[in-house]
């Protein structure tokens, strides 16, 4: 993680705007009809967000916005990263997981990281949708919410792309693989 307080020096918040909004020019097909002034205002309106951005960009993830919610007036960003972000591998689905394993346990969770930089994971709904803004995940493969009857069980899921398809699979949710990750969502 970046920084302490989650605040960023004005040298970090320039770096990362310009970051995202040289991102945001190269891919109009993401976010069609919206424009970078109008996220920058609510970005910068929003310092708690603009950290946990900063967070998605530090580990790897390239965010970007993938959409406007009318009914909440903010704009979508998700890790757009080709591969799962280098920051965010070889960690087992969350807590209770990483308890259960007596030994060789990763340095984190996935539930657990995620909530320290103020994002979501993305749902498997989330990833399909990303999933047709591009292709993503060729030779990763990123966890994504698990419903809770899955979970309860000891399992959870994650998902990626082979054979131009999209694949949802199962896991114990204490694995952990250095080509899998994990992919965010954040409202701003």
């Amino acid at each position: 993680m970046s920084t302490n307080n989650n605040e960023l020096t004005l040298e970090q918040r320039e770096q990362l705007l310009h970051t995202l909004q040289d991102r945001f020019e190269k891919n109009m097909n993401r976010h069609q009809g919206l424009n970078w002034a109008d996220v920058q205002a609510k970005i910068e309106a929003q310092t708690d967000k603009l950290w946990s951005l900063n967070e998605m960009e530090v580990t790897g993830g390239e965010p970007d916005v993938v959409a406007y919610d009318d009914n909440t007036g903010e704009f979508v960003f998700y890790d757009c990263a080709p591969e799962s972000p280098k920051g965010r591998r070889s960690f087992c689905y969350d807590r209770e997981a990483l308890e259960s394993r007596k030994k060789h346990q990763p340095e984190n969770t996935v539930i657990d990281m995620a909530t320290a930089m103020g994002i979501e994971l993305l749902t498997e709904e989330q990833y399909r949708t990303l999933q047709e803004l591009g292709t993503f995940d060729l030779k990763t493969s990123s966890w994504v919410q698990t419903p809770a009857h899955i979970r309860k069980l000891g399992g959870a899921i994650f998902c990626d792309r082979r054979y131009d398809t999209v694949f949802m699979y199962h896991n114990g949710a204490d694995s952990y693989y250095a080509a899998r990750g994990f992919r965010g969502a954040l409202k701003v």
